[in-house]
């Protein structure tokens, strides 16, 4: 028996992964809390946990699961920006999933910018008041528009056929260009200055944190628009808010914040949210905000509890490789160079 604490529990994912999970020997002990430092304890017993974006899996909390016996972090997302492989090596191994359906995150890249450009959500809240008014309902054709695609990984390719099918001009930059993809590259801040709209779908690290900042919308077109469906420390939100407030930043749309965590996936319609930056974005008439739903599909979740519990189940059969590991050994974390004939410690 395979015992797994499962983090951050929701009411859509239990059905998936009690579904891919029965018929195996692996026995989830679902839990509404996040893992951090405090809620560690919870792992006592088990031999992994399974945990999503805003769980905690740093060095301290690496070292109480290595303590408890865990031998297995199984992030149930593509990101692990919240979780210090470095500090895992050699402790307890880490397996990801890294791709559950790239194109639901670039349709909601897309839904986005349409409901944004075209002021839909305005024009719903107006019509059900009974006003038809298209006062301030202006928008503006994609077709003819250029669009700056950030990281050119399945989704953002993905994204990219969906703004061809709209007759837009795709530009984009990626530390490792496609090869024989037909995308135009171009250098980061010639697409900051050529786009209309920019939309990210690269990972966060310590070199695209805050890639979107101060420095970055100055040299940009007025009236730009930016999507993130990634995640949020891409945007210095300060430097988005004041991009706003001088007109040098059209709209923008977002499915994730840099300061999430403690906000997102939970009900707080009933309580006073105490996070200034994200109220005043909110209540600007050009920003929207969504609550990290991006992947949210029946396809997604079905395809990312199937992964999640293969790679379980291939990190504890014997000499077995554990599928999508997460490995320091070899410096390349989701492309390690090793023969790959062994688990990676």
């Amino acid at each position: 028996m395979i015992r797994v604490a499962f983090f951050d529990t929701k009411a859509y994912d239990k059905p998936s992964f009690e579904r891919f999970g029965s018929g195996h020997d692996i026995h989830f002990r679902f839990l509404e809390t996040k893992l951090n430092e405090d809620t560690v304890e919870l792992a006592r017993g088990c031999d992994a946990v399974c945990v999503f974006v805003n769980d905690t899996v740093n060095a301290a909390v690496i070292d109480k699961l290595y303590e408890y016996g865990v031998r297995l972090v199984a992030l149930r997302s593509a990101g692990y920006n919240n979780v210090d492989v470095h500090a895992a090596f050699g402790k307890v191994h880490v397996v990801h999933v890294p791709a559950y359906s790239p194109y639901a995150v670039a349709e909601h890249a897309m839904a986005l910018l349409l409901t944004s450009v075209r002021r839909i959500h305005k024009a719903y809240n107006r019509t059900r008041e009974f006003n038809f008014s298209l006062n301030g309902l202006t928008g503006f054709d994609f077709h003819g528009k250029t669009v700056g695609v950030i990281g050119t990984g399945k989704i953002g390719r993905i994204f990219i056929d969906i703004c061809r099918g709209f007759g837009m001009k795709v530009i984009a930059y990626d530390l490792f260009p496609a090869k024989d993809s037909g995308i135009e590259y171009v250098p980061l801040d010639e697409l900051f200055a050529r786009s209309d709209v920019i939309s990210l779908h690269c990972p966060l690290t310590d070199e695209t944190h805050h890639m979107i900042n101060a420095a970055a919308i100055g040299q940009m077109k007025k009236g730009v628009v930016i999507v993130n469906t990634s995640r949020g420390a891409l945007v210095d939100t300060e430097a988005l808010l004041e991009g706003i407030k001088s007109r040098k930043v059209g709209a923008a749309c977002l499915d994730v914040y840099e300061e999430e965590a403690d906000i997102f996936f939970e009900d707080r319609s009933g309580h006073i949210l105490n996070d200034e930056l994200l109220s005043r974005l909110i209540s600007m008439p050009n920003v929207i905000v969504t609550s990290h739903q991006a992947f949210l599909t029946e396809e997604a979740l079905n395809n990312i509890a199937e992964t999640t519990v293969g790679n379980i189940l291939s990190c504890f059969e014997k000499d077995g490789i554990c599928d999508n590991e997460l490995c320091y050994r070899c410096g390349s974390i989701e492309q390690c160079k090793k023969d790959r004939k062994q688990k990676c410690f």
